[in-house]
């Protein structure tokens, strides 16, 4: 991705709530799951580098104790990056990366509240 669209990217997204960001890193890190489950590398690094950027995003302007957890994200999701070779080759790290993702998943669904919202 060029300069000029990561910054329009950026925009786009620092303009929703934060709530709402981290429905959206919840999302992206269940298609992380499904990719690897399909074994689709271009589909799963693409996924991971746009989490990545969406917790950079997000991660500074969140309470202290979920900016952590999104940190800890990030890092793990870096490690990953630099293996993917490795993870997408072996079914079983595959298997436990995706495992990992789905967990990550549900966890800042509920941290964003979007699942507690009431609809009127």
């Amino acid at each position: 991705m060029d300069i000029n669209q990561n910054l329009d990217k950026k925009a786009r997204f620092q303009s929703d709530n934060t709530s709402t960001r981290l429905g959206h890193i919840a999302s992206n890190l269940a298609r992380l799951r499904t990719f690897c489950n399909t074994d689709y590398r271009a589909a799963v690094e693409s996924v991971t580098d746009e989490t990545l950027w969406f917790i950079e995003w997000t991660a500074a302007e969140i309470e202290p104790e979920y900016a952590e957890e999104l940190v800890n994200i990030q890092v793990q999701l870096e490690r990953w990056r630099l293996i993917f070779d490795n993870i997408l080759s072996d079914d079983k790290t595959r298997t436990e990366v995706a495992e990992q993702s789905s967990v990550w998943s549900g966890q800042l669904l509920d941290m964003s509240g979007l699942l507690s919202q009431s609809t009127v």
